[in-house]
C-alpha cells in the first residue's frame, strides 16, 4: 500500500502536466519568444486569439519572421487574413522575397490573388528570372505538295506575373503554337521549303503574337525536330480513286440487273402473246363449224381449204433443211 502523501505527491503533478499541457496548447509562449527575438512585435494574446479563431499560430508568425527579416513591412492582420481566404502564407512570403531579391515589382495584394486563383505565385516568380523551356508534342502537317512533315519545337517562356490572373495556361501555348506549326506548313508550296528553312515556323509564330492573353511571354520558339512523313496526297488520291471505282461497279452493277429485270419482262410478254395467239387459233374450228351450219360455205369449200392446207404443210416440210424425206417421196411420186 502507497503511502497517503506519496498518492497526493502523484496526483498533484499529473494535474500540474495537464494544467501546463492546455496552457502551453493555448499560449505558444516559445513561439512568442521566437517572434520577439526576431523583432516581430506580437502579443501573446493576438496567438492565443488566434487559437480561438482556429489558427494555426506558427503557419503565420513564422512567414512574418521571414518577412520582416527580408524589410517587406507585412502586417499578421495581412497574413491571417490571406490564411482565412484559403491561402497559402508561406509560398506568398517566400515569392514577395525572390521577387524582391530579383528587383520584381510585386505587391503582397497581387501575390495573394495569384495565389488564391490556383497559380503557384512561388514558381511564377522563379520562372521570371529563369525561363522554361516548353517542349511541344509532335505536330504533323501537310505541305501543299501532298508530304507530311513531323516538327516538334522547345518554346522558351518567361511568366508575365502582371497576366497570371486571367491569362491562359501552358496548354494555350502548346495549342497556338501547333496551330503555328499547321498553318505554315500548310501555307509552303513544298515540304522542301520547310525542310530547308525551318525558322520559317519560328518567324510565322513570333509575328502572330500568340502569347496575347495568356500567363506567359513567348521568348523564342527553337525547332528541335523536323521528319518527313507519309505522302498523304498520293493516298487521298489513291483512296479516292479506289471510291470511284467501287461508285461505277455499283452502277455497272445497277444496270446490269436493269437488264436482266427487262429480258425477263420481255419473256414474259412473249409467252402472253403467244397464248393470246392459241386462243385466237383455237376460235377457228368453231367458226368453220358455224359458217358450214350457216351455209356461208359449202362441204367443198371445206374440202378445198383442207387440201390448201395439206398442201402448204407439204411445201413446208420440203423447204426444211436436212429433210430428204419428203423430197424423196415427191421424187417418187413424179416419176
Amino acid at each position: 500500500m502507497m503511502e497517503p502523501g506519496l498518492i497526493s505527491v502523484l496526483l498533484i503533478a499529473v494535474v500540474a502536466i495537464i494544467v501546463l499541457s492546455v496552457f502551453f496548447s493555448f499560449f505558444p509562449v516559445m513561439l512568442w519568444i521566437s517572434a520577439l527575438a526576431s523583432g516581430v512585435r506580437i502579443g501573446i494574446i493576438t496567438l492565443v486569439a488566434m487559437r480561438l479563431r482556429r489558427v494555426t499560430p506558427s503557419r503565420i508568425v513564422n512567414p512574418l519572421i521571414k518577412a520582416t527579416k527580408a524589410g517587406l513591412g507585412l502586417t499578421i492582420n495581412q497574413l491571417e487574413s490571406h490564411f482565412l481566404a484559403g491561402g497559402n502564407v508561406d509560398r506568398v512570403v517566400n515569392a514577395l522575397i525572390a521577387a524582391q531579391r530579383a528587383n520584381i515589382p510585386l505587391e503582397f495584394e497581387r501575390a495573394a490573388a495569384i495565389d488564391l486563383a490556383g497559380r503557384d505565385v512561388l514558381q511564377a516568380v522563379q520562372m521570371s528570372v529563369n525561363p522554361r523551356v516548353i517542349e511541344t508534342p509532335i505536330v504533323s502537317a501537310v505541305a501543299k505538295d501532298g508530304i507530311e512533315v513531323k516538327v516538334r519545337a522547345r518554346v522558351t517562356v518567361r511568366a508575365n506575373i502582371d497576366r497570371l490572373v486571367g491569362g491562359a495556361g501552358e496548354e494555350t501555348i502548346i495549342a497556338r503554337v501547333g496551330e503555328g506549326i499547321v498553318s505554315t506548313n500548310g501555307s509552303s508550296n513544298s515540304h522542301k521549303d520547310v525542310l530547308e528553312n525551318p525558322d520559317l515556323i519560328s518567324r510565322t509564330v513570333l509575328a502572330k503574337g500568340l502569347d496575347a492573353g495568356t500567363a506567359f511571354e513567348i521568348l523564342s520558339i527553337d525547332i528541335a525536330d523536323v521528319d518527313v512523313g507519309k505522302n498523304i496526297g498520293a493516298f487521298l488520291q489513291t483512296e479516292q480513286a479506289e471510291a470511284d471505282k467501287r461508285i461505277a461497279q455499283a452502277k455497272a452493277e445497277e444496270r446490269r440487273a436493269m437488264a436482266v429485270a427487262q429480258e425477263q419482262e420481255m419473256k414474259a410478254r412473249v409467252v402472253e402473246m403467244r397464248a393470246r395467239v392459241v386462243e385466237s387459233e383455237s376460235q377457228v374450228p368453231l367458226a368453220m363449224s358455224e359458217a358450214l351450219r350457216s351455209g356461208k360455205i359449202g362441204v367443198m369449200d371445206y374440202m378445198n381449204l383442207k387440201n390448201i392446207e395439206a398442201d402448204t404443210q407439204m411445201r413446208t416440210s420440203l423447204g426444211k433443211p436436212g429433210d430428204n424425206s419428203g423430197s424423196g417421196n415427191q421424187d417418187g411420186s413424179k416419176n
